[in-house]
């Protein structure tokens, strides 16, 4: 009789992954620091009673620590959840955090990262965890963050990997955010030269070609001459107007502050109006 499979080569249970960080925490001075770590662990834990979660930290390894931010494992089975609703509890809690906090206390700004992927746990047993991880420090989701801070309540970016975004939105199993609320681009990690990965960026209160407009204004700043973003494969990082519309329909929600969005918005507004 030949020799039973070693268990190390089974393929380990799926999981879902929810990956948060937390911008610029490292330039807070250090005395805030833990005053606002607590007050993001408070926001999770509301968000995610809220959509219907027990609390991961009761499972060993299922909650991580990460210093700025924290990573959850959860049944696969509640994937869609990750998306629909808590991506908009989260946004509402952190506008609401924003709108209490005191003058001179530091915003909560976070980038999220949702994906599935096989794992075990405790042991985190599998590349799932590793994947999410890259996801959440894309260039993709950081362009996407730096564009939600140009608008009024711009706290969130998140980023969905194709196996969480197929499997969930474009199966149906979200309502808001739906598959029009997604922008397609790729992410890839400084100093990862081996990661690039399709993904799904979203913004609450931005449309993806809103969103693909202030990602490549950022990143004309950041590189002058630039033509595309660089962690999206949507030159210039928005998908196409529907074939026969006159001009695209925006929706901005509070007070724009970049002169260069500002100035390329014009021009499309502008030559829109030209060809009516």
């Amino acid at each position: 009789m030949p020799p039973l499979p070693s268990a190390s080569l089974d393929v380990p249970p799926e999981q879902a992954l929810l990956a948060v960080d937390m911008q610029g925490y490292s330039k807070i001075p250090e005395a805030r620091m833990a005053p606002v770590r607590s007050d993001l662990d408070d926001v999770l834990t509301t968000v995610l009673a809220q959509s219907g979660f027990e609390d991961p930290r009761a499972v060993p390894g299922a909650y991580k620590d990460t210093g700025d931010g924290a990573i959850f494992v959860l049944p696969a089975k509640d994937t869609a959840r990750l998306i629909d609703p808590l991506l908009g509890h989260l946004h509402a809690a952190l506008v609401r955090y924003d709108q209490g906090r005191l003058a001179d206390a530091p915003s909560i700004r976070l980038r999220a990262a949702v994906h599935i992927g096989p794992l075990t746990l405790p042991d985190h047993r599998g590349d799932a965890i590793n994947e999410v991880c890259r996801l959440l420090d894309s260039d993709a989701v950081r362009q996407a963050l730096a564009a939600a801070g140009e608008q009024k309540n711009g706290f969130l970016a998140a980023v969905l990997s194709e196996p969480a975004y197929r499997r969930t939105v474009r199966a149906g199993r979200t309502t808001e955010p739906a598959e029009e609320h997604f922008l397609p681009a790729v992410a890839r990690v400084e100093g990862k030269p081996h990661f690039e990965e399709g993904c799904r960026l979203y913004v609450p209160g931005l449309t993806p070609y809103l969103l693909g407009l202030a990602m490549s204004a950022k990143a004309a700043e950041a590189t002058p001459g630039a033509t595309r973003a660089p962690g999206t494969d949507v030159p210039p990082a928005m998908p196409p107007a529907p074939a026969g519309a006159a001009s695209p329909a925006f929706q901005i929600n509070g007070a724009m502050t970049d002169p260069t969005l500002i100035n390329q918005i014009v021009g499309d507004v502008r030559i829109g109006r030209g060809r009516a």
